[in-house]
């Protein structure tokens, strides 16, 4: 029997659009016997399906006594907790109310799983029918979190069967943008989330919507013989390209438009960055084998490829990289493997990480990128990463490259310049890739989260390298299942683009993919700008940290041990037969697996004979290591040039991002800081004193019956 009890709460449903957020009101008989929970922090439009109050919120499931009593929420957007906040008491110390450990995004939970002592467990979904009223709810995200929610009197509260069935069903239904009808009251939110010691960042965050960003950024590169061409500022040429591109000056607007036919989906070889020494690094799309080009398009091709330079490197990135179907497999089995409870006896678990292949990607990712990186610093001449669609790899290795030989990208304001220009404004599938609207399994493959797996690898081999730390990746890691900013909701600017017409602060669209009650949202480049002609609502981006991490969050983003590095680039010394043999044989080459080929012509449809010579190996990362004289295992810094080790050990786990689902590994894992290290060792003293006691005493009955929860360890 279902329970029919009416609720001892009432729920007010805000409007979509409405100014102040509101929240469930308690009667008073509930108020006695539970203690009052802060006020709900709702995001404009949101409103709360379902709630329970009195559960417990268990931050470790082998640890009886670490748990939060407050009340547990269901609303269109989120699953949320509140932790009761003790009369007299200071409130519970909670982050920004758009993200906290306490809360998952409804896109984020990957399985439900409701829980009875009487009764096994069930995986929930839309349509499943509960016939048990649980006592222990289990929320398996998609960023590897793992929340586990008590009901109190073993299960018998009427809510929390409903609140339990309200999130099974509001998971899989339309999601509406979560959107603000005032950019001031956007504004506002953020400056109240900043500490009173905290300022503004003087620099924000480039989006390169604008004419005047591109230019900003080729003016911080500095590179004679560029420009920026406003040749797709419609769309016109390519959809899936921004608006503006960086091309080689000498080729005008009515010559560069003759090469876009040429490339797969209309992507040309166009700047990514150019190293200081000279050489140029560009990204294309595979060359379109059915075009018929002419002399004249033949003539522009050649000078995008070759950018001024009498050499030119296409480096295949398919070759020697995991397909985005192969990082979506190796993505399943190691989040399968890192789940509490895996059906991995612990002496192989090893051997199954190993198997996921997942460690084998991130390595084969950082190998190229260094290989890159090295031949860029080692001679002028254009190096074009090449892919079919040039929408996945091109964007993992054209960032990795930046980060091994920029300083500048290894900043915090430079690594979101670098995500957003690399990865948003290039047309990465964002929307397909992290699968956010729900539409299916097809297509998802999480292609950015490996590239923030490499720069993890990266930072943890050069840690005074990098100004930002552990915790800023993690951030952004979970950040990027979070449909409530619009950086990752769509696949490129013109998507945005098509929900409405083009405007000097950003875009107007509407609702897609089945979303409701979001008529007019607005694209604003930064949180701080002023209110948007002709009314709408605006998304802010999600670069602004304030609105959804807290101040004392934030400050955990920066490195302590970061040495600032000096503005300019010294190339690596050797490589001195690489030299030799860009210069005595053709013009172009070819860099797959691991081998330096040159081409015997430029062009699929055109026969010619550029070179004669055979093959020849490049140094890569390891190898230029042993010339140098340092072990393969151990990373080298060549000039401003990191170099990592990416044979045996040197690639690890994750641990700090994967793991955390793991209750044995919930604590104590890497404190960031001197307070978390101090909170973990009073944890540590409090499981000691508590262990005594336990040899002490028997259990209570209490202790007993809590002991024998449906999802215990010991079960």
């Amino acid at each position: 029997m279902l329970p029919t009890a009416k609720s001892s709460f009432k729920v007010r449903q805000q409007e979509p659009g409405a100014g102040q957020p509101r929240g469930p009101k308690f009667s008073s008989a509930n108020a006695k016997r539970n203690r009052p929970c802060q006020a709900f922090p709702g995001i404009p439009g949101e409103f709360v399906l379902e709630a329970a109050p009195g559960v417990r919120r268990s931050l470790g499931a082998s640890l009886r006594f670490d748990s939060i009593l407050g009340t547990l929420f269901c609303t269109n957007r989120r699953v949320a907790f509140v932790p009761d906040v003790p009369p007299g008491a200071k409130a519970h110390p909670r982050c920004s109310f758009l993200h906290s450990e306490y809360d998952v995004a409804l896109p984020c939970i990957g399985k439900l799983v409701a829980a009875s002592s009487v009764s096994k467990a069930k995986v929930l979904t839309a349509s499943s029918s509960l016939k048990f009223v649980p006592e222990e709810l289990v929320l398996y995200c998609r960023d590897f979190r793992v929340l586990h929610f008590r009901f109190p009197e073993s299960g018998l509260e009427p809510g929390a069967f409903r609140v339990t069935m309200a999130i099974a069903r509001a998971q899989e239904s339309d999601r509406d943008v979560a959107a603000w009808s005032d950019p001031t009251q956007l504004r506002n939110l953020e400056n109240a989330q900043r500490s009173p010691e905290e300022e503004e960042d003087p620099a924000p965050t480039l989006l390169f919507e604008s004419l005047q960003d591109w230019e900003q950024e080729l003016r911080r590169l500095g590179p004679a013989g560029w420009r920026v061409s406003v040749a797709n500022e419609r769309f016109d040429m390519a959809t899936s390209l921004p608006r503006y591109l960086w091309v080689p000056s000498q080729l005008l607007d009515n010559e560069l438009k003759r090469a876009f036919a040429h490339f797969n989906q209309r992507r040309i070889p166009r700047l990514c960055w150019r190293h200081p020494g000279g050489s140029d690094l560009l990204r294309a799309a595979s060359f379109h084998a059915a075009s018929d080009p002419e002399k004249e398009d033949t003539r522009a091709v050649e000078a995008l490829l070759l950018a001024g330079h009498a050499r030119c490197v296409v480096v295949d990135t398919v070759a020697d990289l995991p397909s985005p179907t192969e990082i979506q497999l190796a993505h399943v089995r190691l989040r399968t493997l890192c789940l509490p409870d895996p059906a991995v006896a612990d002496e192989k678990w090893l051997s199954a990480l190993e198997g996921t292949r997942w460690l084998d990607h991130v390595r084969a990712c950082v190998r190229k990128a260094s290989d890159v990186a090295v031949l860029l610093a080692e001679r002028r001449c254009s190096v074009v990463l090449q892919e079919s669609d040039d929408r996945d790899l091109n964007c993992l290795v054209a960032s990795l490259v930046q980060l091994l030989a920029d300083p500048h990208a290894r900043t915090q304001l430079g690594f979101q310049n670098l995500v957003q220009r690399e990865w948003v404004a290039a047309g990465h599938p964002f929307a397909q890739r992290l699968n956010l609207c729900r539409d299916g399994d097809r297509g998802e493959a999480p292609v950015f989260q490996l590239f923030l797996d490499c720069t993890w690898q990266l930072l943890r081999q050069f840690p005074a390298a990098f100004a930002f730390a552990e915790a800023y990746l993690l951030a952004l890691h979970d950040s990027s299942y979070v449909p409530f900013f619009s950086t990752f909701l769509f696949s490129c600017q013109w998507e945005r683009s098509r929900r409405g017409q083009h405007r000097a602060f950003g875009q107007l669209y509407t609702p897609v993919n089945g979303w409701r009650d979001a008529p007019n949202l607005k694209i604003l480049p930064q949180a701080s700008c002023s209110a948007p002609a002709g009314g709408g609502a605006c998304l802010p981006s999600i670069w602004t940290w304030a609105l959804h991490y807290s101040a004392q969050q934030r400050a955990q983003f920066q490195n302590t041990v970061y040495t600032r590095a000096s503005d300019g680039h010294t190339a690596p010394p050797g490589c001195s037969k690489l030299k030799a043999t860009l210069s005595e044989t053709g013009a172009v080459f070819l860099l797959a697996r691991g081998a330096l080929a040159p081409q015997p012509h430029l062009f699929p449809w055109k026969n010619g004979s550029l070179v004669k010579k055979g093959p020849w190996r490049v140094p890569s990362s390891d190898s230029l290591s042993d010339q140098q004289g340092w072990p393969s295992s151990y990373p080298a810094l060549l000039g401003e040039v990191l170099v990592p080790a990416c044979v045996g050990p040197a690639i690890q786990l994750w641990r700090r991002c994967y793991l955390r689902g793991s209750p044995e590994r919930q604590h104590g894992l890497f404190p960031p800081t001197l307070s978390g290290l101090t909170e973990e060792l009073e944890l540590l003293q409090e499981c000691l004193n508590d262990g005594h006691w336990r040899a002490a005493a028997p259990p209570s009955p209490a202790e007993s019956e809590e002991a024998g929860s449906p999802l215990s360890p010991s079960r």
